[in-house]
């Protein structure tokens, strides 16, 4: 969403100050306007129509339609860049621009009411229309609500405790109403943006069973705990049987129901993709474009081919093909493309690492020690990283809370080391650590000699023998990914750690990623990018991530001290208490954090108001060509 997901490393534009943005009222509204950077409005005539043809990142594409699923196919590139231009959320964040904050006027919903101490919400419909006339209305939001009850554990987004356990009822009041009934007060800010922010109105048309069943037969709108959600487990396995027959995405008359300013026209599941305007959509404004289309590479050499060839309107460019960027700027002080193109960063609000799997039965107890966790980050020059891969386009990854943009979250200790935060790449430190805790280079290998619990020994569940070795996954198709795989394949052999690597593509990495337990529980790391905190979770409190049992929780990280302070930003708008939370959870580096990198996108010239958000949201009907 956490960010909705999981997220491979894309980027957007994020110049706006985030702390401004989460202190401000959750009834603020954003505008669609075109922010400083975008492509710019034009005194050229505009044109209506045109077709904008859009570059995915290398080795990725759509694979999922239903907005509901499961951390295996949670991402942006399904979420905010495939089902949201068709399916919007009940409420709308970020704009075309720098944004981060809730948007009420993209939003199907008027800005949510507290009472009662924060223990009742009220949302109120704003009468939208499904492209089959149906209302977007108070039922449609019951659905979604009912569907979460009873598929909770194949929902990405769920963490216990957390929605929809924390309901202690809701209900439609009336046509366009609906009441929130929570079991204690929650801060404002938090609920909305961690909570209402994940639910997606459903038309009644999904309500079934069955192909070609009546609108509404299936009963999961009217279902209850009363049978268990029984029926609503049944639509449930109807939807998903539907969304895992990709080819039919562009004739199934299930998913030309939408509420959005798109609709599908097009869909192959080697990631080409196109949408025409939904004439339906009740927001504003309508698209002018008259399609928008997905284009798919199997690297980031061959886009850069297809953007210089004139086959894209808007793409990227790599950052092998890019100069040295200047310490005082953002973007290269030449264009590689030329004059045809305008060229704009585009930052996520974002963290990025590898994750390490805490239950593997081979390497999980090692991976339990924070003093091995301690020295897995020691091993990641994420500066040099940063200057010789990324060739100045990226930052380090201090921390839990994203670097960029600046904002009132980032905890002191993030700035120690330069910015590297609390374990600053130092291969002798992180070799002396797994020394004094009972490791010895054996053949290049770290082997626990010293196995036991005391503080020089190697710690809980390591047998003696043991060797401190690991193979990680990355994802393909971008140059700079293989290359930092190999960058820290090598500084981690430095110091005993043997790491393998070996590159999938990332729809192949996000499917092995559920959490899992036992002796089929074998995956080691997953670097697939990182985490943009777009839904589930725009304010960054960690929960779908750190929490224990929660679904994006790929690597079951558990700390109880990290679950007691993550609930307290639940309730609590203090900004120590979030400091708390934040500080420890980095001193306990739960991740591996590696160096989060920006794209420099590339817009043909004649398309004008194109902006990239920090939260990922495509809203292509903003753009327009002229003449």
């Amino acid at each position: 969403m956490f960010g909705n997901r999981q997220r491979y490393r894309g980027a957007r534009l994020a110049a706006v100050v985030t702390a401004a943005l989460l202190a401000a009222s959750v009834a603020a509204c954003s505008s669609g306007g075109s922010p400083p950077g975008a492509s710019s409005s034009s005194s050229a005539a505009k044109q209506s129509g045109g077709t904008v043809t859009y570059a995915l990142p290398a080795s990725t594409t759509p694979n999922w339609i239903l907005p509901f699923e499961s951390i295996t196919y949670a991402s942006v590139y399904n979420t905010n860049q495939f089902q949201q231009l068709m399916y919007r959320p009940l409420y709308e964040f970020g704009n075309n621009g720098d944004s981060v904050a809730i948007n009420i006027p993209l939003s199907s919903a008027a800005a949510p009411v507290y009472t009662d101490g924060g223990k009742t919400v009220t949302i109120s419909m704003k009468g939208w229309k499904w492209s089959n006339g149906e209302s977007v209305d108070a039922q449609s939001v019951v659905f979604w609500l009912n569907m979460l009850e009873a598929e909770k554990a194949n929902y990405y987004g769920y963490a216990p405790g957390l929605m929809p356990d924390n309901l202690a009822s809701y209900s439609a009041t009336g046509p366009d109403t609906v009441v929130l009934h929570l079991t204690k007060g929650y801060s404002n800010l938090w609920y909305t943006y961690n909570q209402l922010a994940e639910i997606t109105p459903f038309p009644e048309s999904w309500d079934v069973t069955k192909t070609g069943a009546a609108a509404g037969s299936g009963g999961c709108a009217t279902d209850s705990a009363k049978d268990k959600w029984a029926k609503c487990a049944a639509v449930y396995n109807y939807l998903i049987s539907q969304t895992k027959s990709a080819n039919s995405y562009a004739t199934n008359p299930l998913w030309s129901v939408t509420d959005g300013p798109f609709k599908l026209s097009y869909f192959n599941t080697d990631g080409n993709v196109t949408f025409v305007p939904n004439k339906a959509y009740s927001g504003s404004p309508k698209p002018t474009i008259s399609a928008f289309k997905l284009v798919p590479f199997t690297s980031d050499s061959s886009e850069y081919t297809a953007l210089k060839t004139g086959q894209l309107t808007v793409g990227y460019i790599p950052s092998q093909d890019l100069p040295q960027k200047p310490l005082s700027q953002v973007l290269p002080t030449t264009d590689p493309l030329g004059s045809g193109f305008t060229l704009q960063p585009g930052y996520n609000d974002e963290i990025s690492y590898y994750q390490e799997n805490y239950n593997n039965p081979t390497i999980g107890a090692v991976f339990k020690q924070l003093y091995v966790r301690e020295a897995l980050q020691e091993v990641a020059d994420q500066n040099g990283i940063t200057e010789a891969i990324w060739r100045g386009y990226a930052y380090p990854t201090p921390g839990v809370i994203p670097n960029e943009p600046k904002s009132q979250w980032i905890p002191t200790i993030q700035s120690q080391n330069g910015g590297q935060g609390p374990y600053p790449f130092s291969i002798a430190h992180a070799k002396s650590l797994l020394t004094s805790h009972g490791w010895t280079e054996q053949g290049g290998t770290d082997v626990c000699t010293k196995a036991g619990t005391a503080s020089d020994e190697c710690g809980a569940g390591i047998a003696s023998g043991t060797k401190l070795a690991f193979t990680l996954n990355y994802s393909t198709g971008t140059a700079a990914f293989a290359q930092e795989s190999d960058v820290y394949k090598s500084d981690a052999a430095q110091a005993g750690i043997a790491v393998s690597i070996v590159g999938q593509s990332f729809n192949t990495i996000i499917g092995e990623s559920a959490p899992c337990s036992g002796p089929k529980c074998t995956w080691d790391a997953l670097m697939y990018g990182g985490w943009v905190f777009n839904g589930p979770g725009y304010e960054p409190t960690g929960e779908p991530l750190f929490q224990t049992g929660a679904g994006s929780n790929s690597g079951s990280y558990s700390n109880p001290t990290v679950d007691s302070l993550i609930g307290q930003t639940h309730t609590s708008s203090s900004l120590s208490v979030f400091d708390q939370y934040a500080t420890y959870t980095t001193q306990q580096a739960p991740y591996v954090w590696m160096p989060t990198y920006y794209n420099v996108y590339a817009v043909t010239n004649s398309l004008k108001n194109v902006a990239f958000n920090p939260v990922g949201a495509l809203l292509p009907e903003y753009w327009y060509f002229t003449k």
